[in-house]
């Protein structure tokens, strides 16, 4: 049965049960398996209990067993793309009643970049997809799937197909939309490493995209000062168990948690005027769209101060590490506020904070990469370094991962 935690477990077993069967095993619950063990396997299960087994017979339960799996994942190459107009702090000062400090002291940020002219979204991540590519040597031709993970696509049926168009895969790549908010990338990394795991994909390109200024209220000085827009994108390859190089993770929902950040579906009141024919009540529909982002700032804040180091220090556990083995923090960059209290609640030092909001502000799924790449490309962020990165934000969603970088 699937779990949030990691990749397959057994279904409902006792924690006394659970516990000795990871001993036997040597596997964390994460799915994952410590890395100090010389030969990494992760082990799959489908269990099948109680009326469950009487309704499929004896065959299915011998199809569904348990199994082994060899292959390993490693993040090789990344990449970032920023549209061309950038917009400061003094610059929203002269459309809403804000200022430079009063936006830095309470959010960090300084400057963002906004989608504009002929900029689209799809192309930026093309971009960013092009710049992991090249990093990682791998030709287009060799991609097997690309994930994007973003919230505001520029179709509604999904952008990612039109990304494996720009790139040029002639192979025609499995290609799809991931929407999960600011948590989008690391569910987007996780998904990689399932398909990786289990699916035989061996060069999946994952990238975090969003546009959210096309969703921002920009006579709202509380939200307005946020969002900007930008792609980062990196290549998850396939390898040998001993060099795996995501460890563990960690992923949650809470539905209850909409009320306080979210983008509603709303019906345009302006088509009511075209009428019916009468025979169907409230018939044809209303051409529908959404609302502009909302969002309760001070409850937001609670719920990342609280639910992202409880993610990271689970997503640790399952890994067998502490923060003692972690080189870099990466937390979706929303806050500076958040990202500082994260960081002491874990006892990371500022030195070992990967941070760039002050230049992009919040771009949701896209933050990670972007920052991940920076840091890379700058030589902070080297092959071998371990990495706790969180993402957390609209459905209420959170996640994190334990990662190497190369």
């Amino acid at each position: 049965m699937a779990n949030a935690s990691g990749f397959l477990g057994p279904s409902v077993p006792s924690l006394r049960r659970r516990a000795q069967f990871q001993r036997s095993m040597a596997i964390h619950g994460s799915g994952f398996c410590s890395p100090e063990l010389s030969a990494k396997r992760v082990f799959c299960s489908s269990a099948i209990q109680g009326a469950d087994k009487q309704a499929l017979g004896d065959s299915s339960i011998e199809s569904r067993a348990p199994r082994l799996v060899s292959k390993g994942c490693k993040l090789l190459g990344s990449g970032s793309a920023i549209p061309s107009l950038q917009v400061s702090n003094d610059d929203l000062a002269k459309i809403v009643d804000t200022s430079d400090e009063w936006i830095s002291v309470r959010t960090g940020i300084r400057n963002r970049r906004v989608l504009s002219g002929k900029d689209s979204l799809t192309n930026l991540a093309a971009e960013a997809a092009r710049k992991a590519l090249e990093m990682a040597q791998v030709d287009a031709d060799d991609v097997d799937m690309v994930l994007m993970c973003t919230s505001t696509p520029e179709d509604l049926f999904g952008s990612a197909p039109q990304i494996q168009k720009a790139l040029g895969c002639k192979k025609y790549p499995l290609s799809y939309d991931i929407t999960a908010a600011c948590s989008g990338f690391v569910l987007g990394l996780v998904s990689a490493a399932c398909h990786i795991r289990g699916g035989g994909f061996n060069n999946v390109l994952v990238i975090g995209a969003d546009s959210l200024s096309r969703y921002v209220d920009w006579t709202d000085r509380g939200t307005c000062i946020l969002f900007g827009d930008a792609a980062g994108a990196v290549l998850v390859q396939s390898c040998d168990a001993e060099e795996d190089g995501l460890f563990a993770f960690d992923l949650h929902s809470d539905g209850d948690g909409q009320r306080h950040l979210k983008a509603s579906f709303t019906e345009n009141d302006i088509d009511h005027a075209v009428g019916t024919s009468g025979a169907i009540s409230d018939f044809p529909p209303r051409r529908s769209s959404y609302s502009c982002i909302q969002m309760n700032g001070k409850e937001v804040f609670r719920f990342a101060c609280r639910s992202v180091p409880q993610s990271i220090e689970s997503a640790l556990q399952k890994a067998g590490l502490d923060g003692s083995n972690i080189d870099w923090l990466l937390l979706h960059q929303a806050n500076q506020r958040i990202i500082d209290a994260v960081a002491t609640r874990l006892e990371v030092p500022p030195e070992r904070v990967i941070s760039n909001l002050a230049n992009y502000g919040n771009t949701s799924a896209a933050s990670i990469p972007l920052a991940l790449d920076e840091a890379v490309r700058s030589g902070k962020v080297k092959a071998g370094h371990m990495i706790a990165a969180a993402g957390f934000g609209a459905g209420l969603t959170w996640g994190s991962a334990i990662v190497r970088w190369g």
